[in-house]
């Protein structure tokens, strides 16, 4: 055992000598915008993957360089080219090894500049004459640093050392003041900041009023101009007052600006003004908003129907409903008769009244009456029979009588069951007696039946899969039962799988028509399942009109198969794919023209997207006009992410493994190392202008997918499309910088893109119509759907057409 254990002892001690630091960084002082290096060199790992950390973070940088000294001796070194103040802390080499993480020495990058400041002078909102203090703080190196105050306009007091507080024993009006720091470096100036003299507020503004639910609003304003001073609470006005007895006025604590009014009457005119208060006092009141609430119908049936029988004469009266009763403008009372079983034509009157001629054809009739608005009818009141006075009386008579008898048989079936009862309870006691000493009996109930010959398929949970647990948690408030979805024809086809229309049955039995992507059916295990499902956790996340939404996930059992195929359920866009929306404009059998307009606010919509989703660390690695969803309004909507990848640390992804990619939109980086980053979407996001200018032309037209890259690393690009304006192609063409750093982000190509649609004015506007539907479907036709294969047989087509403002549309 001892030689054991040392023998232990001595591997465990040779593993930790195997990975050597031979080069560790050390510690530099440098001046602000001066050039840095930092070097380490590493023994004992096969191709190690070599990070540099600062302040315990990743960092990534293009100018880190790997360099092979040796058989598993490896050199890597991080430059920044001009240091600033944030470049300045602790920096060292990590290197992860048979489970183990093993760091060089720590060293230290100081800068000295300028001073830069910690804490700058913030804005201040005071009362007149009141004292106030202001702070600012700034550091080097070198020290010491001195701070200077000017206040409006002139210096106040001497010098002071850093960090610094100004005492100001008030003002009367508002000054701008700001800090100086010095150091032997030179001087640095803060922000400039400024006094408000708090005052009263402005009045509200932009008073809207819309429907909630029954009888209930909401209303929401704007406020004014604050004061310099926070909101505390707003004064609502209404008049008359939502209830009989309720008040006129709702005191409200803000924000949110707005408040609910509860118990309006339909059929009603109100008007509303809202004022809101400060620390100082209270703002002017809103101008009066003036709304009428909408007509209902009738809340209750007319009460007290008679009728007057004479030879020539049927009179029927009933009492009229009172205006919180009707809940709109009476239109007419509808007075039913039905006769012999038939129900006749209805009668129409204006008053709470009707005289009928010709008495005896209404003898034996059956009449009832109700109350409609412009909106419909209320309920129906009780049926009264006419009949003639002598029959009348004797049928009342023969009513009680019927009661007693009633009644009476009633209460002798009541006694019969007791006596049953009762002597069914004595025939149990003596069994039980008789058999006192034998085992309780037991009794079960088979809580459910089995059968081989079941055919239902079984359906699947996320518990059901062997996933990351991470995953399940992400995913289990959308995941979707396979029931409530019923698949319509296929939309489109790739390499990883299918799009088809479906239509989902939603808790509240309403119908919503969505798109289902489907992986591919040659699912051999839980690990095709799980990739799919990460797509999914992914999209779940986004919240941006440009970026598709994720509705829910399903998993769709098959017969026979032990796994499922996963199925993601997103908004149906109702245009399809960008890319076969710019083919059938230029060579479908109804081609239409697309105004440049139209074009660049498509970019901008996949800008927008981008600009999102780099934001959220997301790279896309597949961006393509193919990729990109043209829903109702023609809002452009960046989706499939079947590629993308999520980057925690640094600010790349290399693909480890081969996998299909679409060539002739990757980065030349891409394709040269396999690494991505937000700069190699940007690439793609050129290749996606050029083809919406082309109308979905293939890119480099001409040129094999095996020849890209020599085409590329020749300096070659895409050509300028036809009609393209310079500055347009100019932008694109920076998105195709061989340096990843000079193309420019989403951001500043969000900013060209949004100048250039400004400076086009829109000379057409792209339309569409329904060729087949005219609006959405019934529910009552809805819900036949989902209990029939008719979904898998409707598909709606759509005809574009061009028309500009005010002008009729014309179909092209």
């Amino acid at each position: 055992m001892k030689v054991l254990l040392l023998f232990l002892l001595l591997w465990v001690h040779s593993q930790q000598q195997a990975v050597l630091y031979t080069k560790q960084p050390s510690n530099q002082t440098v001046s602000q915008g001066n050039e840095v290096h930092l070097g380490c060199a590493i023994e004992g790992v096969a191709d190690p993957d070599i990070r540099w950390m600062k302040d315990g973070r990743s960092l990534f940088s293009t100018d880190q360089v790997f360099l092979t000294l040796g058989e598993k001796h490896w050199e890597t070194s991080h430059s920044v080219r001009s240091v600033q103040q944030q470049d300045a802390g602790q920096y060292w080499c990590e290197v992860e090894f048979q489970g183990r993480t093993f760091s060089s020495e720590r060293a230290w990058i100081t800068v000295e500049g300028v001073p830069h400041f910690l804490s700058e002078p913030e804005d201040v909102a005071t009362f007149p004459d009141t004292p106030f203090n202001l702070s600012c703080s700034a550091v080097g190196p070198p020290e010491p640093v001195e701070v200077l105050w000017w206040v409006g306009g002139a210096q106040e007091g001497g010098a002071s050392a850093s960090p610094s507080i100004l005492h100001v024993p008030g003002v009367n009006i508002s000054v701008k003041f700001y800090c100086e720091a010095k150091n032997t470096r030179g001087i640095s100036v803060s922000r400039t900041g400024t006094v408000h003299i708090k005052v009263l507020p402005e009045a509200p503004f932009d008073l809207h009023v819309f429907r909630f639910e029954d009888n209930n609003f909401t209303l929401s304003w704007k406020p004014g101009f604050n004061g310099h001073s926070a909101l505390c609470t707003c004064n609502v006005q209404v008049s008359p007052p939502p209830l009989s007895t309720g008040p006129t006025h709702f005191e409200v604590k803000v924000p949110p600006h707005s408040l609910q009014l509860i118990g309006l009457r339909s059929h009603c005119n109100y008007s509303v003004r809202v004022l809101c208060s400060n620390e100082v006092g209270a703002s002017p009141f809103s101008p009066w908003l003036h709304f009428s609430t909408p007509e209902r119908v009738p809340l209750v049936a007319p009460g007290n129907l008679t009728f007057d029988l004479s030879e020539q004469l049927l009179s029927l009266r009933w009492r009229p409903l009172q205006e919180e009763e009707l809940q709109g403008k009476l239109r007419v009372y509808r007075l039913q008769w039905t006769q012999a079983g038939e129900t006749q034509e209805p009668l129409l009157f204006k008053e709470s009244q009707a005289l009928l001629s010709g008495a005896s054809r209404f003898l034996n009739a059956s009449f009832r009456v109700c109350a409609c608005t412009a909106v419909g009818c209320g309920p129906w009141s009780s049926s009264v029979l006419v009949l003639p006075p002598a029959v009348s009386v004797s049928v009342r008579r023969s009513h009680v009588g019927v009661a007693l008898l009633l009644a009476l048989l009633t209460v002798c079936v009541f006694t019969l069951m007791m006596m049953m009862v009762a002597r069914h309870r004595e025939k149990e006691t003596q069994f039980g007696s008789a058999f006192k000493d034998a085992e309780s009996s037991v009794s079960f109930t088979a809580a459910q039946t089995f059968s081989r010959n079941n055919r239902e398929q079984l359906e699947f949970t996320l518990d059901s899969l062997s996933i990351n647990d991470d995953l399940k948690m992400k995913l289990q408030d959308v995941l979707i039962s396979e029931k409530q979805i019923t698949l319509g024809h296929m939309l489109g086809k790739g390499e990883f799988g299918s799009v088809r229309e479906a239509f989902l049955k939603c808790n509240d039995s309403s119908v919503l028509k969505v798109a289902v992507k489907v992986l591919k059916s040659d699912v051999t295990s839980c690990d095709d399942i799980e990739q799919c499902l990460k797509e999914a956790a992914y999209i779940k996340e986004f919240n941006h009109p440009n970026v598709i939404k994720l509705i829910g996930v399903s998993l769709h059992s098959r017969p026979g198969v032990r796994l499922p195929v996963p199925m993601l359920l997103l908004p149906f866009m109702k245009h399809g794919d960008l890319h076969t929306f710019l083919l059938l404009s230029r060579i479908g059998e109804q081609p239409f023209e697309l105004p440049v307009h139209s074009l660049l606010s498509f970019m901008l919509d996949i800008c927008r997207g981008m600009d999102y989703l780099s934001g959220r660390s997301l790279i896309h690695r597949d961006l393509a006009a193919r990729n990109c969803m043209l829903g109702e309004d023609l809002r452009v909507c960046v989706a499939d992410f079947g590629l993308s990848k999520r980057i925690y640390s640094g600010d790349y992804y290399r693909q480890g493994s081969v996998s299909k990619l679409p060539v002739k939109w990757i980065a030349l980086e891409s394709l040269a190392d396999n690494v991505y980053t937000t700069q190699s979407d940007v690439w793609s996001f050129g290749v996606t202008m050029w083809e919406i200018l082309t109308r979905g032309q293939t890119p480099y037209p001409g040129v094999e997918n095996s020849e890209i890259y020599e085409f590329l690393i020749k300096g070659e690009r895409l050509k300028k499309p036809p009609a393209c304006r310079d500055d347009l192609y100019q932008l694109m063409h920076q998105c195709w910088s061989p340096v990843p750093k000079c193309r420019p982000t989403f951001q500043q190509l969000l900013v060209e893109l949004e100048r250039l649609v400004t400076s086009l004015k829109p000379s057409t506007e792209l339309l569409y119509v329904n060729l087949q539907g005219a609006g959405p479907l019934p529910q009552q036709e809805r819900d036949w759907l989902m209990g029939s294969d008719a979904a898998l047989a409707i598909r709606e087509e759509y005809r574009y057409t061009i028309g500009g403002e005010g002008d009729d549309v014309i179909n092209v």
